[in-house]
């Protein structure tokens, strides 16, 4: 490895390369967006998140920035940002590791493994530790709501189609009275 460059293109692609979706933000490998699913036997499973990746200029010697861009109740995920508070990328990152360990490692062990006593959501830390039955039922119902294939997935030209259909029928009128009416 001879440049952190060619160590980030090597490691985007070994992401590539794998079951993820990856999907690039502006043709680069500095900024994308990975599929992400919750990991087997845990809360989460079944969940599908769209993950946001930022490598800085120093990867891998610099730890990536990771953030969930669809909603998840976790004490170690802010709710508003998706930011993650996790040690392993914020403070121990070592360029040993790589893209994938934070996929196939690093976010399987955080939702499996939560840590209500550091917590970036201070409403899933207190439910959790408070009521852990009531927030097992929070977890699935953010699950069901916000971390489908759909909710990942750009459905703004089917939102296009449907809004372009509606005001068609909510108009009442067609062509041909508007047309009528301009003869006289």
């Amino acid at each position: 490895m001879s440049s952190p460059s060619k160590r980030r293109e090597m490691d985007v692609m070994k992401l590539m390369m794998s079951d993820y979706a990856v999907e690039t933000i502006n043709d680069g490998l500095n900024e994308f967006n990975v599929e992400f699913h919750g990991p087997k036997e845990s809360l989460y499973e079944g969940g599908v998140w769209k993950i946001r990746v930022e490598l800085p200029d120093a990867y891998p010697y610099k730890s990536p920035s990771i953030g969930f861009v669809n909603k998840i109740f976790h004490p170690n995920v802010d709710e508003l940002s998706g930011s993650v508070c996790l040690d392993v990328i914020n403070q121990s990152w070592s360029p040993m590791f790589d893209l994938f360990n934070v996929f196939e490692v690093f976010l399987p062990q955080l939702l499996l493994y939560p840590n209500p006593s550091d917590p970036l959501n201070g409403d899933a830390a207190s439910l959790m530790m408070k009521d852990q039955k009531l927030y097992d039922q929070k977890v699935k119902e953010y699950c069901e709501r916000y971390a489908k294939k759909e909710h990942i997935t750009n459905s703004a030209a089917d939102e296009d189609s449907d809004d372009e259909d509606i005001s068609e029928e909510e108009s009442g009128s067609s062509e041909d009275e508007i047309a009528g009416h301009a003869d006289p």
